[in-house]
């Protein structure tokens, strides 16, 4: 898969992207019996009651079936064309949902490093519990990145409830789409339900240069298991390693040796 010339100048004008059906009826029904298996073996889906979330870092690191998602050409085609040939695979999360998530970026970073990919598994609205992004809020001239207001403060700025601000665009999905945004996004989720599956796929830019590698290693001490409280062994599960054909270990290599330097207390070496 190639993005086109108006889907990049899109992403990066508005900070995201949604790919409509991009995994048919009976691929979704697979990747979702998988994401319940993950969860409800690794994650304590069982206990979940709706009073709070339950979440998960990696998820499909802990599903065979589910790690041939990062060698899947759609997959593989889409971040390519974002972050270039050698982007690394950064784990990601798997959540059941509960309530309102308020307005949060996942990064703030001085130009596009890092990306989030992200498999809604219910069919949600703009009432129900989808995404609401702030498109153009990623960049640096923006608005938002000023300091200066939040949309959390819509409420006391405007007399608005947060999840009104005008300009905010609601991504109303079904499964089998794929949303993907830049990590500096303000992105929020109202009104949905109480158990809200949804699984995550990080990926950013190989690092080249002294400074960038810093800035790996900085992403790593934030988002990877370990900074969540799952130690697994490394950076990735040993399932995700044994399964990985020449091409996935490209994608592995630079975030599993920085893991080891960064983590070296929480890396297992073979």
């Amino acid at each position: 898969m190639q993005l086109t010339t108006h889907q990049l100048n899109f992403f990066h004008t508005f900070g995201y992207l949604v790919f409509r059906e991009l995994f048919g009826p009976d691929e979704i029904a697979w990747i979702i019996d998988e994401f319940e298996d993950v969860m409800q073996t690794y994650a304590g889906g069982k206990m979940h009651d709706g009073s709070k979330p339950t979440m998960i870092v990696p998820t499909i690191d802990h599903s065979e079936r589910l790690c041939t998602l990062l060698d899947d050409a759609r997959i593989e085609g889409i971040a390519s064309g974002i972050l270039g040939d050698d982007f690394n695979y950064a784990s990601g999360d798997g959540n059941y949902y509960c309530g309102d998530t308020d307005w949060h970026t996942d990064g703030n970073y001085p130009e596009l490093f890092a990306i989030k990919m992200v498999f809604y598994l219910d069919a949600l609205t703009r009432d129900t519990g989808c995404l609401r992004v702030l498109p153009g809020s990623h960049r640096r001239d923006s608005l938002w990145r000023s300091g200066e207001i939040h949309p959390r403060d819509a409420q006391h700025l405007w007399g608005l409830p947060p999840s009104e601000i005008p300009g905010v665009a609601a991504l109303a999905t079904n499964p089998g789409d794929l949303v993907v945004f830049y990590h500096d996004i303000l992105h929020a989720s109202f009104g949905g339900s109480t158990r809200r599956r949804m699984f995550t796929m990080n990926l950013n830019k190989h690092a080249a240069t002294e400074s960038e590698m810093a800035r790996i290693d900085e992403y790593v001490r934030g988002h990877c298991p370990v900074a969540h409280g799952f130690k697994i062994g490394g950076m990735y599960t040993e399932i995700m390693l044994n399964t990985a054909s020449p091409q996935r270990m490209h994608h592995l290599a630079q975030l599993r040796e920085r893991h080891a330097l960064v983590y070296p207390h929480d890396t297992r070496h073979s």
